[in-house]
């Protein structure tokens, strides 16, 4: 979500891998060869473990992809919602404008042909410009690291207001750094139901598993 340029110096050595001009990665039969810039977009265009995490559980098939229509938020490089739709999703694939031809580039470059109408890149800036995704259409939501920068947190949340119906299934995969990551998980228990379904302990990441409460009828 955060387009934020880096120079090497500020980026610390364990995160040298960052710094390299691309990723491979091997998901449903195929290789991904994702583009990486760190100093150009910073966060929003290198591949974080969170993402890698969350492509490895859709792949082991806790969740049934094929014929799903399915959004990913904050994509960055575009990894889960590529590997969402290799699996067989339809998929909107979602940032903010900056990130969109960097975005557009690591899906051509990774979708076969067969595949390409079933996926979409499409600008997002979370809690604005909703109007242009219809509500509650899609059955699941899918974020990868995009809980972590506070003053987002009310957007992201009336965006996945927004983006559910009560059928919708909503996967965030991060880590909890902070107190304030936990507020998050917090606030959205209030709307939705939020339960851990998967934790990965080498990277202490965390997968969430979280659907909108029913209406309650005026009684």
């Amino acid at each position: 979500m955060a387009l934020v340029p880096y120079g090497d110096a500020v980026l610390p050595a364990s995160l040298g891998r960052l710094r390299r001009p691309s990723a491979e990665f091997r998901f449903a039969d195929r290789t991904v060869r994702l583009a990486q810039d760190w100093q150009r977009l910073g966060v929003a265009a290198v591949v974080w473990d969170a993402a890698v995490v969350l492509c490895v559980y859709l792949e082991a098939g806790h969740v049934a992809l094929p014929g799903t229509k399915a959004v990913e938020l904050g994509a960055g490089t575009g990894l889960v919602g590529i590997v969402a739709a290799l699996l067989g999703a339809n998929v909107t694939i979602t940032d903010r404008e900056p990130a969109l031809e960097f975005l557009a580039s690591n899906v051509r470059d990774n979708i076969p042909p067969s595949l390409q109408d079933a996926v979409q890149v499409s600008e997002l800036t979370w809690g604005e410009g909703l109007e242009s995704y219809p509500p509650g259409t899609y059955d699941l939501i899918l974020g990868a690291d995009i809980v972590y920068l506070e003053d987002t947190f009310p957007a992201l949340l009336r965006t996945l207001e927004h983006l559910s119906s009560e059928r919708t299934v909503i996967l965030l995969s991060c880590r909890i750094r902070y107190e304030r990551d936990q507020r998050f998980l917090t606030e959205l228990s209030r709307s939705f139901t939020v339960e851990e379904v998967h934790y990965e302990v080498q990277g202490d990441i965390h997968i969430y598993r979280a659907m909108k409460r029913p209406e309650r009828a005026d009684l």
